[in-house]
Formats: structure tokens, sequence, C-alpha cells
């Protein structure tokens, strides 16, 4: 349950820093971006490891570079069933997914 916590709140604050600084990501304020990342948790928990088990192939060609790809997948998911969250493109949700990506790694290595 702790990391479960530990990954939703880092998840708000990638997703509030990407918005910050990423054009193409917009987050109305600091508490839709609290359930957006309770959201992008719960979809990585099931969407999410059902993609990358269907990618695995993929995944080991690109040396785990699809994975990213993936969570772009899951956070244009996001985006379209939550109201307060915008990303322009694909493109803009890859970018995001990349802020996503190091400010998991970087709480999990202070924090877990």
């Amino acid at each position: 349950m702790y990391e479960f916590i530990i990954t939703t709140l880092a998840n708000a604050l990638a997703v509030w820093i990407g918005a910050h600084f990423l054009r193409g990501v917009k987050v109305t304020d600091f508490y839709r971006a609290l359930v957006i990342g309770l959201v992008v948790a719960l979809l990585n928990a099931t969407l999410g490891a059902f993609l990358d088990w269907i990618s695995t192939p993929v995944r080991w060609i690109t040396l785990g570079l699809f994975s990213l790809v993936v969570d772009a997948i899951v956070l244009m998911v996001a985006d379209y069933f939550l109201k307060g969250l915008t990303i322009r493109n694909f493109w803009w949700a890859l970018a995001l997914a990349i802020v996503v990506s190091v400010v998991n790694t970087v709480t999990r290595w202070l924090l877990v």
C-alpha cells in the first residue's frame, strides 16, 4: 500500500511538472494532478501491464524503449477519460511519459 501511495504521488508530481514544462500538456490544478496520478497508477497496473505483456517481443528488440510508447498510450487513455488533463497529440504524450518515467525513477531511488 505504501508503494502505491508513493507511486500515485510521484505520478501526480510528474504530471504537474510535465504540464509546466511541456507546451502540449495542460493540467488545470494540482488537485486534478492528484486524480490524474491515481488514474495513471491504476491504468498502469491494469492496461499498462496487459500492453507490456502483449508487447514483450517488441520491448526486447528495442531494449525496453517501447515501454515509453506503452506509457504514452496509457497517458492518452487517461487524457480521453479525465477532465482537466489535455495532451495535444501522441508526441506530447511520449514527452510526458519520459518526464513521468524520470520522476518515478528518482522518487523510487530516494524513497523506496
